[in-house]
């Protein structure tokens, strides 16, 4: 079997933990391949997720580098089980790119989702409508069937939200999202009342962070999502950038971030509560800023 040409970010991230292992453990190639039965050229190519690696021989590896939790193992069992198949495997050809579906197998996996936005309403909110008038915005030539593709792919990563056992959702979205008119006013309405239906649902959690919130803006200039994995050691941060949109695994550089989306959320007006009548309220909060901006567009 050959070695694998282009490797998701999941057997990425694989590999990338069998090494943090190895290292944390003292062992060399060599070593370390003994227990399992593996050359240490071997082993290398499963570290840099060229190739898999069965069950038993992962399990060998988890035992000799002392991993105790088994919850850990177990996810690290399940990530290298995985076919890596879902709905998104139906996109490999055409317009999406390979992040993409990362990014959907990602959001299928994760356990929460922490997200900041300041230009656009994030992607799991969107409405059909504004999300093509994105799309069309943002990419003026491509072919009318590339952007029903990607609309639709979008409409699919959405069906996470909706499903039986959805993940935690938390956005929170500068003010600037919110006023942009890279789409009509009407489509910006609807998209609006839509976020407002959205933060119904008891797992999804909206703030808005006003354009006079307290905050030093240099070091939230990129928009960025944190995965929360069951094991917390395993979440990953998404930041998205115009050149490449990388997948940060380093859990030192992923706190960072969640700092900065805490210190974000304790900027941020309260959070939408479309169940509490707005005159009852007595203080600003998501809710009346967004009240505010539809009765004024």
């Amino acid at each position: 079997m050959g070695l694998r040409p282009n490797p998701t970010q999941r057997q990425r991230r694989l590999g990338i933990e069998l090494r943090k292992l190895r290292d944390a453990s003292g062992m060399n190639g060599v070593t370390a391949g003994a227990y399992a039965g593996l050359g240490p050229q071997h082993l290398g190519h499963i570290e840099a997720a060229r190739t898999g690696i069965p069950e038993e021989k992962l399990r060998a590896l988890l035992a000799a580098y002392g991993c105790n939790s088994k919850t850990k193992a177990e996810a690290l069992v399940a990530m290298s089980q995985s076919t890596g198949k879902g709905w998104w495997s139906d996109y490999r050809k055409g317009p999406i790119p390979p992040s993409a579906r990362d990014l959907a197998e990602l959001e299928a996996m994760s356990a929460g989702h922490r997200s900041f936005q300041w230009m656009h309403i994030p992607g799991l909110l969107q409405t059909t409508e504004y999300m093509r008038a994105l799309f069309e915005g943002g990419q003026p030539s491509a072919p009318p069937d590339d952007i029903d593709t990607f609309v639709n792919f979008r409409q699919k990563r959405q069906s996470i939200l909706t499903r039986h056992d959805p993940p935690d959702f938390h956005a929170v979205i500068h003010e600037a999202a919110l006023r942009m008119r890279m789409v009509s006013t009407s489509v910006m309405r609807r998209q609006i009342e839509h976020l407002v239906e959205m933060a119904r649902l008891p797992h999804i959690r909206v703030q808005i962070l006003p354009f006079d919130a307290d905050v030093f803006p240099t070091g939230f200039g990129t928009t960025f999502v944190l995965f929360d994995h069951v094991v917390p050691e395993l979440s990953t941060a998404y930041v998205e950038q115009p050149v490449s949109s990388p997948f940060i695994s380093d859990q030192e550089q992923y706190r960072r971030f969640a700092d900065s989306f805490q210190y974000l959320t304790r900027a941020a007006l309260d959070p939408i509560d479309p169940n509490v009548e707005p005159e009852f309220y007595k203080r600003r909060d998501s809710l009346a800023l967004i009240q505010h901006l539809l009765y004024t567009m």
